[in-house]
């Protein structure tokens, strides 16, 4: 077939050449109007089919006798913010061992908004260090017996590559949102003078705010808008390095006394999301909600899902349904299968995050090497598997969180809303309206088996059968 008949071709219908011979990704998301059918994009745990447009599908007025997925636009949840993954010092790192022109090329298909990119909304950094850098380091490190207490010697060039690559990335997505988290505060501020665990010393919770300050400051100075922080990453788990323990008493304490004062003398409109760690634990950021003098500068909480169920997230919502949930880390690990990821992901991190309260859903590193580093001795994660793998200067893989997280990203911008959808015994659903209009379904086969379902939205059918251990997105 001649290049010059290709877009004939596809819009007859015919999917093979999206995503196998010209492109990475899928074809256009180009939704179809809801009178002339739906499009949709498919990926199988099997790995044969990944992010692929499908045949498209026609809304009919005949009945059959398959189950009902009921879209209801009328029925309105949260907006959402975003999808996307942390930037880690580590993923700058390894993106920027290829060559100038691949790295251009695979940013751009990250984060740009044309058909053959994935379109990521949102990122997480790290303020300092996290586990998934190749140093341990905080803004204002010093000599051991050295303290800083009006922060002159703060600095953000430890992050200077990061900087750098944000910069490249906002000319892309100007408008992408970042939440940013410590690992760790500076090793002088902390009891045990380590990197790794330790606890924040009281008399130094004031200083520690202004770092805070310094950095949402200093970033804003580079042209870097940070939309969010969580006070500390993990809290409950020193076992990274680096790493710090905050309980919730401390974490409110900070808050209410320091931070959110120290936010409010300068000015600053960056958020204070709180908790940040493992859905097991939702009476966290509820403890600290119940204080008025810390609710009043707190504008969410924020979970992983190492442990717990993903409807905590829903407990917080129901206990302060006028505060944010976020969705913020979640790994692959290098042992796990990609059809066994695909699925838990889709269903908990997209789809139960989703369906439970969250504005975003990210996954955890955003690129590593074929070794799973860089990362930090002594509590750096030697087994979690980035979005992307970099193995030389001109090649890389993308992996399973890559496909987790485009299902979302590339059909529902910042700025949707959810609305509502109704599930099956086998099939999870997150539905959303786009601002443009466009109605956006995510659905997850737990089956091994095929099931045939219709999609009803407007007194209208559109009869669809999803492959057993799959993931697919519809939009019309």
């Amino acid at each position: 077939m001649k290049f010059h008949n290709l877009y004939s071709f596809f819009f007859k219908g015919t999917a093979l050449l999206c995503g196998v011979v010209l492109f990475p990704v899928s074809c256009a998301s180009v939704g179809t109007d809801k009178e002339s059918g739906v499009q949709y994009w498919l990926t199988k745990g099997d790995e044969s089919v990944k992010l692929q447009l499908q045949n498209p599908v026609r809304f009919v007025n005949n009945s059959n006798s398959f189950q009902n997925i009921e879209i209801d636009a009328a029925q309105k949840f949260q907006y959402v913010d975003g999808f996307g993954y942390t930037l880690t010092g580590g993923s700058v790192e390894v993106l920027n061992r290829l060559s100038p022109s691949k790295r251009k090329a695979l940013l751009h298909e990250l984060f740009g908004a044309d058909k053959n990119s994935i379109s990521i909304s949102y990122l997480r950094l790290s303020i300092g260090a996290s586990d998934l850098d190749g140093e341990v380091f905080s803004y204002d490190d010093l000599p051991a017996g050295e303290t800083d207490l009006s922060l002159s010697k703060f600095s953000l060039a430890k992050d200077k590559a990061l900087i750098a690559m944000l910069k490249e990335i906002l000319k892309i997505n100007p408008n992408i949102k970042i939440i940013a988290a410590p690992w760790s505060a500076p090793v002088w501020m902390k009891d045990n003078g380590k990197s790794k665990g330790g606890s924040l010393k009281p008399e130094l919770y004031a200083a520690y705010a202004q770092y805070f300050v310094k950095y949402v400051q200093g970033m804003k100075k580079e042209g870097i808008i940070i939309d969010a922080i969580t006070p500390q990453n993990e809290p409950l788990h020193p076992g990274n390095n680096p790493s710090l323990y905050m309980p919730s008493e401390k974490q409110g304490d900070f808050i209410k006394n320091h931070l959110g004062p120290a936010f409010k003398t300068n000015n600053i409109k960056t958020k204070i999301v709180v908790y940040d760690h493992n859905c097991n634990k939702p009476e966290y950021a509820i403890d600290i909600l119940k204080d008025p003098e810390a609710y009043q500068y707190i504008d969410g909480s924020a979970f992983h899902l190492y442990e717990g169920e993903i409807s905590a997230l829903s407990t917080v919502h129901n206990a302060f349904p006028d505060k944010n949930l976020y969705f913020t880390e979640q790994w692959t690990s290098s042992k796990g299968t990609f059809n066994e990821d695909l699925n838990w992901h889709t269903r908990n991190v997209i789809i139960g995050s989703m369906r439970n309260w969250s504005k975003n859903a990210l996954e955890w590193n955003l690129a590593n090497d074929s070794k799973y580093g860089p990362h930090t001795d002594d509590g750096g994660c030697g087994i979690c598997k980035g979005a992307i793998t970099v193995s030389d200067s001109e090649n890389f893989t993308r992996n399973v969180s890559y496909y987790i997280i485009a299902h979302a990203s590339k059909f529902v911008p910042a700025g949707s809303q959810r609305i509502a959808s109704t599930q099956t015994d086998h099939l999870a659903t997150a539905a959303f309206m786009t601002q443009s209009g466009k109605i956006v379904l995510i659905v997850q086969n737990d089956h091994k088996e095929d099931e045939n379902f219709n999609i009803k939205f407007a007194g209208k059918t559109a009869a669809v059968t999803i492959p057993g251990r799959s993931a697919a997105t519809y939009v019309f």
